[in-house]
């Protein structure tokens, strides 16, 4: 849980203050979207999430709320490594599996959407 929260806090917040150098953006279709993102300002409420996210599961308080928060992030994470970027797809994956396990662990919160 913390170093899911942990990694989303770093990352989320580098989004805002810029302290691990990014290069820049390539001339491909990730490129592109990665860019439109950035001047669009979409990136700073995917960075917003992420650090609050972040920070409810590294305090360990209303975890569920947490991971719905990063949910629709981590979706969106994956869906550009498999459609656009292969290349960071298993660090994709293993976010994904990481979370999978934090929303199996706290099952209970996230019954009501699955209980007919």
């Amino acid at each position: 849980m913390k170093i899911v929260g942990l990694i989303f806090v770093v990352f989320g917040l580098n989004i805002f203050l810029l302290f691990i150098p990014m290069p820049p953006p390539p001339p491909t279709l990730v490129g592109d979207f990665s860019k439109a993102l950035f001047l669009s300002h979409y990136l700073h409420v995917v960075g917003a999430l992420q650090v609050i996210g972040g920070a409810l599961l590294l305090l360990g308080r209303f975890v569920p709320l947490g991971l719905t928060l990063l949910g629709p992030v981590i979706v969106n994470i994956d869906l550009v490594h498999i459609l656009m970027d292969p290349s960071g797809l298993p660090m994709a994956a293993l976010i994904s599996i990481l979370a999978i396990f934090l929303v199996w662990r706290y099952r209970e919160a996230f019954a009501g959407l699955v209980r007919p």
